[in-house]
Formats: structure tokens, sequence, C-alpha cells
């Protein structure tokens, strides 16, 4: 039979009301295809050809061909990173706008990619600098520049849903659900050791619960002091867990420890949920309050 874990790292009483009865979560509830499709995978191809075709054109042309394909490289992983920012930004309610804006200069740097490879093409025809071999490699760079820009669009350029908010605030919580998301990157590199993909699936779906307190706090930073035993001490706590966990398993497939670490996800995740739905309530009735006392202000103007 299970045994309900306790203890300092566990969640205590308070949240503790969630049902047994509650259907369980599905799987891929909360899950995002990765952004990075097979466009943006292709453009580490063209990199490639060109240091294939450069192999034979002398020093000068090698070179050439080794910055040209440098260039493409960094701008095809640079697009990559731009499209999971966008991601993540689009896929919250209030965000800042990315810090750097990676898919503008992956535009930039495949136009520049481009015209080098143009450069060295130019060069082996045998056109001179201060002939129209300079001019072909600009325009190439420059077609290539807004081909790119209008393929993958521009990066968000503003913050989304900040309108009064306090950015301390906000910073306080970005930092706080950075550390949470190293605990949960920690389980789920622990689980992987034990070997069982039921127990990781179960992992991600508990991550999944978790990550919906994580947006509820983000969305409302006034949440982050109910919040941060979850995002800190049981985290830790669950972390600490699984790495114990997957070292049992891995060295005997022990039943036992499975069922008793089963059962802790079940806790932690009911108590999660719980406090989200908590959370929530309370920003609802705070929301009914402001309603209730301005009403009773514009009754006293006479305002009906």
């Amino acid at each position: 039979m299970a045994k309900k874990f306790g203890g300092e790292f566990s969640p205590g009483t308070p949240d503790q009301g969630a049902s047994r009865d509650t259907p369980p979560r599905n799987p891929f509830d909360g899950a995002h295809a990765d952004p990075v499709g097979i466009r943006a995978n292709l453009l580490f191809a063209p990199a490639i050809l060109l240091v294939f075709f450069s192999l034979n054109d002398g020093a000068i042309g090698l070179g050439l061909g080794l910055i040209g394909a440098a260039l493409l490289t960094l701008a095809a992983w640079l697009l990559r990173e731009g499209l999971r920012a966008e991601a993540a930004y689009n896929a919250r309610k209030v965000a800042h706008r990315p810090a750097f804006p990676r898919k503008m200069a992956a535009s930039l740097l495949t136009g520049l990619g481009i015209g080098v490879a143009a450069f060295k093409v130019e060069l082996g025809g045998g056109a001179l600098l201060g002939e129209a071999g300079i001019l072909a490699p600009l325009l190439y760079g420059g077609i290539a520049l807004i081909l790119h820009g209008v393929a993958f669009g521009l990066d968000p350029l503003k913050d989304k849903g900040m309108e009064g908010i306090d950015t301390f605030q906000q910073n306080r919580v970005a930092r706080a659900v950075n550390e949470a998301e190293t605990h949960l990157g920690a389980m789920t590199d622990a689980v992987k050791r034990a070997g069982d993909r039921q127990v990781e699936a179960r992992v991600e779906q508990f991550q999944a619960t978790a990550r919906d307190l994580f947006r509820t706090v983000q969305e409302d930073p006034r949440d982050l002091t109910a919040a941060r035993k979850y995002l800190t001490v049981y985290l830790q706590g669950a972390r600490d867990a699984t790495v114990l966990f997957a070292d049992i398993y891995a060295r005997g497939h022990d039943s036992q420890a499975r069922t008793d670490y089963l059962a802790l996800l079940d806790d932690l995740e009911q108590n999660f949920a719980a406090r989200t739905a908590r959370m929530l309530l309370d920003d609802r009735a705070d929301l009914t309050i402001e309603i209730d006392v301005l009403r009773e202000r514009l009754q006293r103007e006479g305002v009906r």
C-alpha cells in the first residue's frame, strides 16, 4: 500500500483540500510543439554546402567560404533561439520583449553570409572589386536579408500586458520562476536514470501542473508571497526525492520505492493545483472588492 510522504519538504495541510477523485490530467495538456520547424533546420544546409564547394577554391576561396559558412551557421542558430523566445512570449499573457532581437540578427547574418558567398563566386569568376564584382554580392545579400525577414518575421518589439505591473516585483517573479524551472529540469534529468517511461510521464504531468502555478504568479506578481514555498522548498524537496528514487530504482527496480514516489507526486500535484485554484479565487475576490468600492463611490456622487 502506498505510504504518504511527510516532513520538512512536503506540502503542509493548508492546501491539502484537493479531492483524490480528481480525474488524472491529460499528459499532453499544456504541451506545445517545438516552434523550430523544418524550415529553420534546413538553414544549416547552405553553410555545409558552401564549405564543401570551397574546398578546391584555393586559400582565399576557402577562407571566404569558411567565413560565409560561419555567418550562416550562426544565423541559423540565432533563428532557432529567436523562434523559441517568440513562442515563450506568445504563450504568456504578461511578458517582456526579448532582450536581444535574435530573429532580426539572424536575418542580418544571413544577408552577410550570402553576400560573402556571392563575393567568393565573383572572385572565382575573375571580377574586380572596382567593377560589378562588389555590386552582385550586395544585391544577393540584401535580397537574402529581406526574404529571411519576410519568411520568419520580426522579434516582439514591446512588452505585453505590463501596464500597471510593478517592474521590481515582476523581476522578483522572474528570478523565482527561473529557480523553480531549474529544479524541474533537475527532476527530468534524474528520473531518466530510473529507466521507467511511465514514471517519466508522471513526472512530466506533475511539471505541467507546477507550470500552471508559475503562469498564475507571472500574471499577478502579488501572488509570489503565497506561492514562494511552492517554487522553492517544495520543488527542492521534489528534486531531492526524485534523485534518491532514481538511484534506488536504477539499482534494483524496487517496486515499493516506485509506489511511494508516485504517491508523493500525487500529493504534490494535488497541492500545487489547489494552490493555483486558491490564488485564482483570491484574484476574483480582489476584483469583486474593487468593483464594490467603485460602485459605492459612484452612488455617493449620484451616478447611477
